[in-house]
């Protein structure tokens, strides 16, 4: 592993152990949103082999609307900035998500998302994956 990488990995561990009060120790005032090695359905995290690259996204779905079926191979956190969002999992059921709610997303299960409400969902996402890697893959 590159020096660089286990450096950022060695600081994520430790944060990701300490918590809120690792920031607040700091100086950092802070809640924690999430503290997870495992994704929604209970899976372990697993990340891509090759070069890190995070992408992060605001991803909005109005009301009504759905997105295409699909999966991720990489780990993703989404974090709910406002309304309501319900995601299909297939055969794993459907989970519904608030604004200020935070998640470590399906890998390797096809889902979709869905806003049965009638204000717009926003979701800032974050894509822990790698060069060449997609993010998201289409399910036909």
């Amino acid at each position: 592993m590159k020096p660089t990488l286990l450096l950022v990995a060695a600081v994520t561990a430790l944060l990701c152990t300490a918590g809120a009060g690792a920031s607040e120790k700091l100086g950092y005032p802070a809640r924690e949103l999430l503290a997870a090695s495992t994704d929604v359905l209970g899976q372990p995290i697993v990340y891509p082999a090759g070069t890190p690259r995070i992408t992060s996204a605001i991803i909005t779905i109005q009301p009504g609307a759905e997105g295409q079926l699909h999966r991720h191979q990489v780990p993703m956190y989404a974090y709910v900035l406002q309304g309501t969002v319900t995601v299909d999992y297939g055969t794993h059921g459907t989970k519904v998500f608030r604004q200020g709610e935070a998640v470590m997303e399906a890998q390797h299960v096809p889902h979709k998302g869905m806003n049965k409400g009638t204000e717009p969902v926003a979701l800032l996402v974050v894509y822990m994956g790698a060069d060449g890697t997609p993010n998201v893959i289409p399910v036909k």
